[in-house]
């Protein structure tokens, strides 16, 4: 009697960089929540208040690209956190047309309290690797994100090759 390939356990989604990674955000969005304890910035709200102290004046859509938040999502959480009164919206220095967003000082506040426990949850994170394996999980991921909008160039082909098969390193 023959032996039947068996597949390894989580079967396709095992090898599905798009499922791994979403159950890593998983992960590491609940050590993010045990971290920052109850009624703190969420993750996206504490990417924005960076965002915001990172940037000189940042417009949105400054903000989209930085942070990667949507359009729709991001200009959401700005009111409401305009509305927490941890951020201000007011007219650009350099466009008139054109509107800013900027910490309050109760978004400096919120920020500063957040930074400690924020780098306490990126420990926990990395710590589920061994130490070798953390600076090249850092560069994979920031390589992952700075070529996520760069639309590469392709022939229109009828079938797709598979992406696992690619040797591009």
């Amino acid at each position: 009697m023959a032996k039947s390939k068996r597949e390894a356990p989580g079967g396709a989604l095992a090898a599905s960089p798009s499922h791994l990674l979403h159950r890593a955000l998983q992960r590491s969005l609940g050590i993010y929540a045990e971290e920052m304890g109850e009624d703190a910035l969420t993750q996206r709200q504490f990417a924005l208040l960076s965002g915001v102290a990172a940037l000189d004046q940042p417009s949105q859509t400054d903000l989209v690209g930085l942070t990667g938040i949507d359009r729709s999502t991001l200009a959401e959480l700005v009111a409401r956190l305009i509305d927490k009164g941890l951020l201000a919206r007011e007219r650009s220095d350099a466009d008139g047309r054109a509107k800013t967003v900027s910490l309050t000082e109760a978004g400096r506040v919120a920020l500063a309290a957040a930074e400690p426990r924020v780098r306490v949850a990126d420990k926990r994170i990395l710590s589920l690797l061994p130490k070798p394996k953390r600076e090249a999980l850092i560069k994979l991921l920031t390589r992952l994100v700075e070529t996520a909008d760069v639309k590469p160039r392709r022939k229109k082909s009828k079938a797709s090759p598979d992406p696992s098969q690619t040797s591009d390193a």
